[in-house]
């Protein structure tokens, strides 16, 4: 387990998800939530305060202002976490060095800019996704150009009409895309209209189309719809029910099964 300053963070991290999770809680909630003493919540809570990350009030805490978004994405991308990296590896193996490659601002293909953030190859990378491109800081090896564009902070990432205008001067030997959604239907989803059209013109300008997708997002939907499965070759893992392992065959859709295994 991680420290800063001698305080444990998985620690910290469980008191910012409980407030996440149940907003305004008292000293001895949060005691009884983490398993500490009130006197330990105490000085944790001062921490968390001396950052920023929440605000302390009479007998208790909760999340402060500007702090929620952050911390929904990093629970997010703590979800289906083994699925994820299994995905992300099997991705980072198709990955050709010295070659130019876009990885969007999901989840799954953060797991995959981890990856290469560890073992980098050479490699020119484009994103949108600013948590995307902060694994890339001082790693040799590696160009990286982060697109222009509106914030959108619910997925820490750049959306828009300039980063749309970006992408058609561009173009790319690999994407790798996150999906919202895959509905019953046989087309990926967003939850947002803005990364809709966006994640629509990135399938235009690369050569070789991924969308990596843990098997829980199967079957789910959201409102905006990105592209048909066919746009893209798919990767997820081995919890894909038979049902939808068929009907990917019968779309023609060519995907690779993660093995979980040495990811648990």
């Amino acid at each position: 387990m991680n420290q800063i300053g001698g305080v444990k963070v998985d620690r910290l991290d469980a008191i910012r998800s409980h407030l996440y999770a149940n907003g305004f809680s008292t000293i001895h909630t949060l005691a009884d939530a983490i398993g500490a003493s009130p006197a330990t919540v105490r000085r944790d809570l001062q921490i968390l305060e001396r950052e920023g990350l929440i605000d302390r009030t009479h007998g208790g805490a909760r999340i402060a202002e500007g702090s929620s978004v952050e911390l929904a994405f990093q629970e997010r991308a703590k979800r289906h976490l083994s699925a994820k990296r299994a995905i992300a590896t099997a991705a980072y193996d198709l990955l050709v060095p010295r070659t130019a490659i876009f990885l969007d601002a999901g989840t799954t293909v953060l797991q995959l800019a981890r990856l290469i953030r560890i073992n980098p190859i050479p490699l020119r990378i484009f994103t949108n996704g600013l948590t995307v491109a902060q694994e890339f800081l001082d790693i040799p090896n590696l160009e990286i150009v982060l697109l222009g564009g509106q914030l959108r902070s619910e997925n820490a990432s750049l959306v828009g009409p300039q980063a749309e205008a970006m992408l058609e001067e561009i173009w790319f030997d690999q994407l790798f895309l996150g999906a919202g959604a895959i509905s019953a239907d046989g087309a990926i989803y967003s939850v947002d209209s803005a990364e809709a059209n966006l994640n629509r013109r990135m399938l235009t300008r690369s050569a070789h189309c991924f969308v990596l997708a843990d098997s829980s997002k199967f079957g789910t939907t959201a409102t905006y719809k990105v592209a048909p499965l066919t746009a893209a070759k798919m990767i997820t893992d081995t919890s894909l029910s038979e049902p939808w392992r068929a009907q990917l065959r019968e779309l023609g859709v060519a995907t690779t099964i993660a093995d979980l295994g040495a990811n648990d």
